[in-house]
């Protein structure tokens, strides 16, 4: 133990006593662990803020929407939900406890007191709310007796306030949409933005009001969002409305899907799975930058071993054993390595927090114990690897030869 500390004790006189040139040898090891530190941060920091906005979607939610691949857009082939599937999943699946068909009437003009805006509008039951575990801040939702009589009412998202100029309690306002005027009746909570785009900028109708404005002869995007009554059986009820869907459709045995099914807890995963495979392959990239600090580590141990050559012969004249010379060349790589890595660890913090606080909206970064732990893990390890080679080398030259070295 008293070795190794005296060995400790001379690696950081000596980094101490050539400070410049033992920063510049680090200086692989700090850049590559601050790489990974701030592209580590930054992506765990987004991953943390977009699941907290999809466990809000509502963990026990499923969505089903028409399947349209890119290649079937474009050649104008597209599938659609019916209306019809709604009262048949509604009918038929027993384990749905809420059902909210949606869609977006074509017009997205919203205006007010001559003042205009665009705005996501969706036509939905007063089911929706629960759905999707989104309730009004202000006023009530729409209900099913506005939805019953096709009223002309809407609830706003607070964004819409803001940018068609209302009062702070709109509620009995008017705004026009699709040429016709809607009353305000309520304003829903306050979620804010993701990936830098507001989630408050939308108008909700009723559903048989947006029937309505666009007429019977125009099929819209319908999607259907449902909360089931057990969660445990999430992968039962999505076999069970799969089914009940192919066969509305009438799809035969072998025919692909004309529907997707998508929960917010796979979504979530999905995005995790991908948040995950960009930090390993970005940490595999960074990863080359510590081999090459590695390397500058062993070619300035090497030259130590030259300069210090006399030095090491006196030690062995007076009784020291290679292992000893080994042990003190290779602490001092170590050190060298591990300074790097902690000097390393903080530029990436900083840089993590100044990249995060530029951009704007993006999430705070927030830095894992685990990349920490792995980037001094990783220091360490090159230390040791590439500290080797001049230590064996030191602890391997006859103390005559060097004392005689000049």
């Amino acid at each position: 133990m008293v070795l190794l500390i005296e060995s400790l004790r001379s690696a950081l006189a000596s980094i101490r006593a050539h400070r410049v040139r033992s920063f510049l040898t680090s200086l692989g090891i700090i850049i590559a662990v601050a790489s990974v530190i701030a592209v580590t941060s930054l992506i765990q920091g987004l991953s943390q803020s977009v699941s907290a906005q999809l466990e809000g979607l509502g963990g026990n939610g499923v969505t089903v929407r028409a399947r349209n691949e890119f290649k079937d857009v474009m050649r104008g082939k597209l599938n659609y939900l019916r209306f019809d599937d709604v009262d048949q999943l509604r009918l038929r699946v027993d384990d749905i406890r809420e059902l909210g068909p949606v869609f977006s009437p074509a017009p997205s003009e919203v205006r007010h007191a001559g003042v205009s805006t665009t705005a996501q509008v969706f036509a939905t039951t007063a089911s929706y709310q629960d759905v999707n575990l989104r309730y009004p801040a202000a006023g009530r939702f729409i209900s099913e007796s506005d939805n019953n009589s096709a009223r002309r009412v809407a609830v706003i998202g607070p964004k819409l306030i803001e940018e068609l100029h209302l009062p702070d309690y709109p509620v009995g306002q008017f705004l026009l949409y699709a040429n016709e005027w809607f009353r305000i009746v309520g304003v829903m909570e306050k979620r804010g933005e993701i990936f830098g785009m507001s989630q408050d900028n939308y108008l909700i109708i009723p559903f048989k009001t947006g029937r309505s404005i666009i007429g019977n002869n125009t099929r819209p995007q319908l999607a259907i969002t449902l909360a089931v009554r057990d969660l445990a059986r999430l992968d039962q009820t999505r076999r069970q409305i799969a089914g009940v869907m192919r066969q509305v459709h009438h799809l035969q045995a072998g025919d692909e899907d004309d529907f997707v099914i998508e929960s917010a807890d796979q979504i979530a995963r999905t995005f995790d799975k991908l948040s995950n495979t960009v930090t390993f392959v970005m940490g595999g990239v960074v990863g080359i930058a510590l081999l090459v600090g590695g390397i500058g580590i062993m070619n300035i141990m090497l030259v130590s071993v030259k300069e210090r050559t006399r030095e090491i012969g006196i030690c062995k004249a007076i009784g020291a054993r290679s292992g000893d010379i080994l042990l003190q060349f290779l602490i001092e790589a170590v050190a060298l390595a591990v300074l790097g890595g902690v000097l390393g660890l903080a530029l990436g913090c900083a840089l993590a927090f100044a990249v995060a606080s530029v951009i704007p909206d993006f999430p705070p970064p927030f830095v894992p114990l685990w990349a920490v732990l792995l980037a001094m893990l990783f220091s360490g390890t090159v230390g040791v690897v590439f500290g080797v080679v001049p230590a064996s080398q030191a602890a391997r030259l006859d103390p005559i030869d060097a004392l005689r070295y000049e």
